[in-house]
C-alpha cells in the first residue's frame, strides 16, 4: 500500500534561488514516514515513553529535478521490506504536475533508546505494518 502526504515547500527550505535546499528532502520523507505511522494509529511520543526509536540506518537518495518555493509536492512512501528490527521505504517527491523530483530507498532500524541496541520491532506494530504492505 502506498502512503501519500503533501507538504508545501516554504521559504525556509529553500536556497538563495528558491530551489529546496537538498538536505530538506530528507526532512520531508521524515515527516511523511511520521505521519504514515500517526494514521495507523503508531504515535512516537508513545514510543519514546517506552524508550522505543526508530532511527535511520541508510538512504540512498536520487535528485532527479528541482522542487521550488511554495510548490505543493505529494510525499508517497510504501514499505518494500519488513524484518523483525528494520524496513525499507521507497519513497519519492512528486511535483504538481506528476513529476518526480526525488527518489529515495530509506533503511529504518527500531532502537532501545536507553540501551542505544537494536530491538525487535513491537508485535503491534509489524503486525500493523505487515497488514499495510
Amino acid at each position: 500500500m502506498q502512503y501519500k502526504h503533501a507538504i508545501r515547500v516554504y521559504y525556509e527550505d529553500t536556497d538563495a534561488g528558491g530551489i529546496v535546499y537538498y538536505a530538506n528532502y530528507l526532512k520531508f520523507f521524515e515527516r511523511a514516514r511520521t505521519e504514515w505511522l500517526r494514521n495507523l494509529g503508531i504515535e512516537q511520543d508513545k514510543l519514546l515513553e517506552r524508550s522505543v526509536g526508530f532511527v535511520v540506518k541508510r538512504v540512498e537518495m536520487d535528485n532527479h529535478a528541482p522542487a521550488r518555493f511554495n510548490q505543493l509536492l505529494c510525499i508517497q512512501s510504501e514499505i518494500v521490506e519488513l524484518k523483525r528490527v528494520s524496513l525499507v521505504f521507497k519513497q519519492k517527491i512528486i511535483s504538481p504536475s506528476d513529476q518526480c523530483l526525488v527518489s529515495a530507498t530509506i533503511k529504518v532500524a527500531c532502537v532501545n533508546l536507553s540501551k542505544m541496541k537494536p530491538q525487535a520491532i513491537p508485535a503491534y506494530i509489524l503486525e500493523e505494518l505487515a497488514r499495510v504492505i
